[in-house]
């Protein structure tokens, strides 16, 4: 079972004068809601998280998304047996969150693990429905504690783009 989570971080606040309604691209990416991030396997009770505070919480879901779907562009889907790579980096940093898709499953793996330290693996389609759950997840919560972000453009695009998935 995959869990994918985060927590904000009062070392790096937003700034109180953000109006959010009207936040660009880069503001949101990059400079508001900034924590750490997980990504769990429950069933081995493993994770792959960040412990550095400033990591972008929206960014990251944002990202995520994009990375799971960099890795289902061969046609052949979860039958091709090519490897298929993508990774998330972290602008403050030169550390990395990688990807590894073949067949329908992904291997997940970050640079700062330790190197005899076996990756999270997870279906491809599990990690595509969560990823999406998760963003969902950080935009309510989010949009909870500042009321402005659900009336951002930017937002609605985001939701639009990646919505919820039913099985």
């Amino acid at each position: 079972m995959l869990d994918i989570g985060y927590s904000l971080s009062n070392r790096f606040p937003d700034p109180p004068q953000t109006d959010y309604r009207r936040a660009d691209v880069h503001t949101l990416r990059h400079d508001l809601f900034c924590g750490d991030v997980y990504l769990a396997d429950t069933k081995a009770d493993r994770e792959v998280s960040t412990a550095w505070g400033w990591v972008p919480v929206l960014d990251f879901a944002w990202a995520l998304c994009d990375t799971v779907e960099a890795l289902d562009r061969d046609p052949r889907g979860s039958r091709s047996s090519r490897r298929q790579y993508a990774e998330i980096d972290f602008t403050e940093s030169t550390d990395r969150m990688l990807f590894e898709r073949r067949f329908g499953w992904v291997d997940v793996e970050a640079d700062w693990m330790p190197g005899d330290e076996p990756p999270l693996t997870f279906s491809h389609r599990l990690l595509r429905r969560e990823a999406r759950d998760f963003l969902h997840d950080v935009i309510a919560d989010l949009s909870d504690m500042h009321d402005d972000l659900a009336e951002n453009p930017i937002i609605w695009t985001l939701q639009s783009r990646f919505p919820r998935m039913t099985d």
